[in-house]
């Protein structure tokens, strides 16, 4: 099966830059209150309740599935966090729309793969890590067991769910290299909270996603996939979980070709960059079967400088198409994101699928 699906983002794993409206107003030390972390700890707790129920109720709802469905999509990824189940003050948890997730999947005819997007003291240093600036998760053993906790307590709840295609590890564990990189634009608000931080070494990973397999699969019977994400380093697995133990597991990279480096020319990154995307799935299909769990139409500026509309509307056509063609070497992907109010209109599916530039 070859998956088409579109992620919920900022659902219940907040990004501000997608939509703001939540964090309106709010700020500690007279600095704006940013991301998830400060949202928890140093919003007032009626507000924070308040505003996180209103926005949970709203965000997402039954009709979204449909439009989804209506589009021919088969699978919806779902971000959740750590504090998922309630248990991590003073966050708070969720899983209640996780339940209605998956029910309102099943009622549509759409599988979900739940992600789980976060961990304590954060795994990337980006703002949907949770805690921005901040990348010590992998440096205490209390963190990662309690991700492994977490892993399978969702496979016990849900692992016998007809609406559940699999369960990911981690989303966006980062290497050294890229944490170099972002490092110097995600700044944490407490220097001293994020002194330390460092990318996630392989063999923690390793180590993590083995266990974390373990525990889920006792409650999740084959035909559920375990995920785990490439942490930007995706030709390095082409060893692991090869035995004959391990049962339908996938390997997740998220590739944004509209933001990569590689190229200063524009007109030829989508040709050189995305040549290289299908050559990389392709060659790690044969290890494992690869989706490209996040991608979009988010595209570098000069592309669409001083073009009219409906050149716009051409060129956003084409450069999905060519983005289908590179993610068909592998086994599915899902569109980042759903809905992205506030976003530039190439990361919304919705207004990606209303101009045809997204046709299934």
């Amino acid at each position: 099966m070859f998956i088409k699906g579109v992620n919920l983002g900022n659902w219940l794993v907040l990004e501000k830059w997608m939509n703001p409206v939540l964090f309106d107003g709010l700020e500690y030390q007279n600095k704006p209150i940013d991301d998830e972390y400060d949202l928890a700890h140093f919003a007032p707790e009626s507000e924070k309740q308040n505003r996180l129920k209103a926005h949970r109720e709203s965000y997402i709802t039954l009709d979204d599935f449909r439009r989804i469905k209506s589009w021919g999509m088969d699978s919806i990824r779902l971000p959740v966090p750590f504090f998922v189940f309630g248990d991590y003050p003073p966050y708070i948890g969720c899983i209640e729309y996780v339940d209605k997730a998956m029910d309102w999947a099943q009622v549509c005819g759409l599988s979900i793969l739940m992600d789980v997007h976060t961990a304590p003291d954060s795994q990337n240093g980006f703002d949907n890590g949770g805690t921005t600036g901040v990348c010590k998760w992998h440096l205490k053993p209390e963190n990662i067991n309690f991700s492994v906790s977490v892993l399978e307590r969702l496979a016990q709840r849900y692992g016998k769910h007809k609406a559940l295609f699999g369960i990911q590890f981690l989303n966006e564990p980062i290497s050294n290299e890229v944490f170099a990189y972002t490092s110097k634009h995600y700044k944490a608000r407490d220097p001293a909270y994020g002194e330390g931080s460092c990318g996630v070494p392989l063999e923690v990973l390793f180590d993590f996603y083995t266990r974390s397999y373990n525990a889920m699969r006792k409650h999740m019977d084959d035909d559920k996939a375990a995920v785990f994400h490439d942490g930007f380093r995706l030709k390095a697995w082409k060893d692991f979980m090869r035995g004959p133990e391990y049962k339908n597991v996938i390997l997740d990279t998220h590739l944004y070709p509209g933001m990569s480096p590689e190229t200063e020319d524009p007109s030829k990154l989508y040709s050189a960059v995305l040549d290289k995307c299908r050559a990389d799935v392709s060659e790690m299909n044969a290890f494992f079967p690869v989706i490209v769990g996040e991608w979009s139409l988010c595209h570098p500026k000069p592309m669409t400088q001083n073009q009219s509309p409906d050149s716009v509307s051409r060129l956003m056509r084409i450069l999905c198409d060519a983005q289908l063609y590179a993610w068909s070497a592998g086994s599915g992907w899902y569109f980042w994101s759903y809905k992205v109010p506030y976003g530039a209109p190439g990361w919304d599916a919705r207004t990606c699928v209303e101009n045809k530039w997204l046709i299934l």
